[in-house]
């Protein structure tokens, strides 16, 4: 039930786990033995047809059944696998799906969500705006807290937290109910009210007060729902998270385009696109929308790998080419991503993509070393070069044998 039980289980569980690759590997091994048994026969058959005796025939049959075990062909793709998930998880990065991590090389456009992800996601209530007289900010303030209370999103837990430090009276709310991706209802002293999104605002066909229109701020709307009436507002800012500059800096180097995807509005979306020098970003997008935005870019011919930690974040997490979870986030994102962040770092993202794109390279060279060496090995322990006076024995063929795996291990560790 701890957090290291899960993580010891993750790796475990991707280093048991079998990628294309890998099975490729096995398949290939699966063959070679196949065929060194049958050349084993068939040089044994050869060399009694030639002349030679018994003795030096099964030396011949013996040595190329050694030279051509299946060691290290066996093991070109399981022992970097084993390296690169225990050093991945000592670097904040747990594997959940090797066939996704491998394939992270091929990533050529990634999607952020915003808050939580590239901002910090501890926002802060900046400013209340009243619009009904009726409704002090103290009371407004204390009513949307009480409204947010059960919630566990970043903005609902700063008002929460404001109410708290100005010492807001917090009131009972009966029928609470969450409206997906536009906001929250709640009776209070027997009227209902709403806490509204702007896109929600817009649909109950009330107007964005004119000083909130160009506001670079998160901004929620309290109405009384009976009367359609808009009480406060309240604007809350978040903050980017430093590292996210260097983040998206490298991976821009990679060649790899970088896109926001946000439920926050288009002045917002723009202002945080622009300080981070994004290629583009999606705004006003709703929880059930997120999942669209990836198959767009997918439809486009993207490779796309979809970066987010809250419940909402899932289907797109999952509709992704590879999905990566904030380890902050919720646990729900967590089991729906392929990779996890521990450290909640933009960065360790380019470092996957680079150590994806580094672990792939090692099984393909390791892949095509084991190869290599059993086309000419093999051969030379037939006896192909007798003629001119050059014979492995088949001690000299363990030898070989050994050094090739040896040769294999050292690449994977490197």
């Amino acid at each position: 039930a701890t957090y290291l039980s899960k993580v010891i289980n993750l790796v475990k569980s991707a280093q048991a786990s079998k990628s294309k690759t890998q099975v490729l590997a096995d398949k290939a091994a699966f063959w070679l033995t196949i065929m060194a048994v049958s050349i084993g026969v068939a040089t044994f058959t050869a060399w009694l047809l030639l002349g030679k005796d018994v003795a030096f025939a099964i030396e011949r049959a013996a040595t190329v059944l050694i030279i051509a075990c299946p060691h290290a062909l066996g093991l070109a793709v399981p022992l970097v696998v084993a390296i690169s998930t225990a050093l991945s998880a000592q670097n904040g990065l747990l594997i959940r799906n090797r066939t996704a991590f491998e394939n992270s090389r091929r990533i050529s456009t990634i999607v952020f969500d915003k808050t939580g992800t590239l901002t910090k996601g501890t926002f802060t209530l900046t400013k209340i705006y009243n619009f009904d007289t009726n409704y002090s900010r103290d009371k407004a303030l204390g009513m949307a807290a009480s409204l947010e209370k059960n919630s566990e999103h970043p903005i609902a837990r700063a008002v929460v937290k404001e109410a708290e430090n100005k010492g807001s009276k917090f009131f009972a709310v009966k029928n609470f109910q969450a409206i997906k991706g536009k906001g929250i209802e709640g009776e209070i002293e027997g009227a209902s009210y709403i806490l509204a999104s702007p896109g929600y605002l817009k649909e109950l066909n009330l107007v964005i007060p004119s000083e909130l229109k160009q506001t670079s701020a998160t901004v929620i709307y309290l109405i009384e729902k009976n009367e359609n009436n808009l009480i406060s507002a309240f604007a809350l800012s978040d903050v980017v998270r430093p590292e996210s500059q260097g983040a998206i800096d490298l991976l821009k180097k990679e060649g790899i385009k970088v896109w926001m995807l946000t439920g926050d509005n288009a002045q917002v979306a723009k202002e945080v696109s622009e300080e981070l020098g994004l290629d583009g970003y999606f705004a006003e997008v709703l929880p059930d929308q997120k999942q669209d935005k990836i198959k767009e870019l997918q439809e486009k011919g993207e490779y796309v790998a979809m970066v987010g930690d809250g419940i909402n974040d899932a289907p797109a997490l999952a509709q992704a080419n590879v999905g990566i979870a904030i380890g902050s986030g919720t646990d729900i994102a967590a089991e729906t991503a392929d990779i996890i962040l521990v450290n909640s770092n933009p960065k360790d993202i380019a470092s996957l993509i680079m150590f994806g794109k580094a672990t792939y390279k090692k099984m393909i060279q390791n892949l095509i070393w084991a190869t290599g060496y059993n086309v000419v090995a093999i051969p030379l322990a037939a006896g192909v070069l007798y003629g001119y006076g050059i014979l492995l024995s088949p001690a000299l063929g363990a030898v070989f044998m050994s050094l090739s795996t040896i040769i294999v291990a050292i690449n994977a560790k490197t």
